[in-house]
């Protein structure tokens, strides 16, 4: 077994409560994430208890999770390492009741000794979040727990504080873990990395030296099964407020005066308060044709499928910058980029016809792949006689380190940071309730949305909310594959 480093993971063994266990979510990340951070070592010892309305025993949980492991987990599921995790399962159908529930969690307590930690995680749809609260309080398994929260986390200002409200009334904030899986991407995190550990590109992160940023998240994917939940939620409260903002924040902020959650979360909350409300004039929504035919949609339905939209961040590095923030389903592409356009030479010594600025500006581009991939884009001088110039690039991808096998997945690193107690790479309540703050003239007068055609890059609207600059997807160069280095 691969040896873990210190602090990775908690040092006491962990009881996990799954409420959602035979949901989508849990059947594809969180039973085959569990089950490799156990089989790995990453968590000294563990007891999972499912809990959710099939009316189930625990041999037919143990059967269902075997079955999610064989679809979806991608590192495999021997039979040793499977017999061991099975014994760590147990089940209680939510009719059971809160009763039983705290005997299922005192039966894990007690084989796993009185230094174990208690971690409740809420994989339901955020309207039974409060009942699975509810249950936590009535079996009395709230104090002294930690609980993590699936998004979206309210669907509006009002609901967002009456949901943390009501939250604050059984768990304390620090106990509360709002989850948005896109922060625990490694190329995420990366973006700390890139910026606070090196002298050649914190001094140029600013309004001085760049132009306009852009993060975007084109999905080819459809609805699947989630057309009742898209259709009351669209993709601005399913994927701005909860991932794309969460980036920029990362993207945005100040330096900490440390890489410790609480003054990471600080300089964020900072980003989100300097942001000014959105203006519908700088959105637009889109919806692909055939949307309103898909089962359980209104036939005549306003839900966008794709949002793309302005803002600004009025502070003192940031004032004048726009940042464009663009993500929708069925798109031609799927991909997720930040890219960060340099602003070009105040004035040019080349010819007229040597190519410099036909192609744009240089671009700093990030790939949020779970394997990180980063591109600088530059010009350079075309070899011969002559100044004829072309746009090169540098780029890395993790593959060429030959540790892409340690990449842990976004929602496993996530989990064994909440057993840790670890808050950097979750939001806050403050954060949450600025975000929606600022969404309110977005969500009160709410621009018409336009058509656009399945596996397209949208609406011809987004071109004119992006001028005089223009979206860096679809690239003009791909990414050069490289072969994965032999470790």
């Amino acid at each position: 077994m691969k040896k873990i480093p210190p602090g990775v993971g908690p040092k006491h063994p962990q009881v996990v409560v799954l409420f959602g266990a035979t949901g989508d979510l849990a059947q594809r990340k969180l039973l085959p994430g569990l089950f490799h951070l156990v089989s790995a070592g990453f968590i000294p010892a563990c007891r999972i208890i499912g809990v959710s309305l099939d009316d189930l025993d625990a041999d037919s949980f143990r059967t269902a999770a075997r079955g999610a492991l064989d679809r979806f987990a991608t590192r495999g599921a021997g039979d040793e390492a499977w017999a061991a995790f099975s014994d760590f399962l147990d089940y209680v159908p939510i009719s059971a009741g809160p009763a039983a529930l705290r005997e299922a969690v005192d039966r894990a307590r007690g084989s796993l000794g009185a230094e174990s930690r208690l971690l409740h995680y809420l994989s339901v749809p955020p309207a039974a979040a409060l009942s699975a609260v509810k249950m936590l309080s009535d079996a009395d398994l709230a104090a002294g727990s930690r609980v993590v929260m699936e998004k979206p986390f309210g669907v509006d200002l009002e609901s967002a504080v009456d949901l943390n409200a009501r939250l604050h009334a059984v768990f304390d904030e620090s106990q509360i873990f709002r989850i948005d899986h896109f922060l625990g991407k490694e190329p995420a995190q990366n973006i700390l990395a890139f910026r606070f550990a090196n002298g050649l590109f914190e001094p140029i992160w600013n309004r001085n030296f760049i132009d306009h940023v852009q993060i975007d998240v084109p999905e080819t994917l459809g609805l699947g099964t989630r057309s009742a939940f898209y259709e009351a939620t669209g993709a601005y409260r399913d994927m701005v407020v909860t991932h794309l903002f969460q980036i920029l924040g990362f993207m945005a902020m100040e330096a900490p005066t440390s890489l410790e959650p609480a003054p990471i979360s600080e300089e964020k909350n900072k980003v989100f308060r300097s942001m000014l409300p959105l203006d519908p004039r700088d959105v637009v929504r889109g919806q692909y044709s055939g949307y309103r035919s898909e089962p359980g949609v209104d036939p005549e339905s306003d839900t966008e499928t794709l949002i793309a939209l302005k803002c600004q961040i009025d502070n003192w590095r940031w004032a004048g910058v726009p940042f464009y923030l663009r993500t929708g389903k069925r798109m031609a592409e799927g991909q997720r980029i930040i890219s960060i356009a340099f602003r070009e030479p105040p004035k040019s010594m080349f010819p007229a016809n040597s190519g410099v600025g036909a192609q744009g500006p240089d671009h700093l581009t990030f790939d949020l792949a779970d394997a990180a991939k980063m591109s600088l884009s530059f010009y350079g001088k075309r070899p011969g006689p002559g100044m004829r110039l072309d746009k090169q690039s540098l780029q890395f991808s993790m593959r060429d380190t030959g540790l892409v096998g340690d990449v842990l997945e976004a929602y496993e690193r996530l989990i064994l940071d909440a057993m840790r107690g670890d808050r950097t790479l979750f939001t806050t309540a403050e954060g949450i309730e600025r975000l929606w703050e600022v969404s309110v003239p977005l969500l009160e007068a709410p621009p018409p949305v336009r058509l656009y055609e399945p596996g397209s890059w949208g609406p011809k609207s987004i071109h004119q909310l992006v001028a005089p600059y223009a979206w860096r997807l679809p690239f003009e160069r791909a990414w050069r594959n490289t072969a994965p280095v032999e470790g």
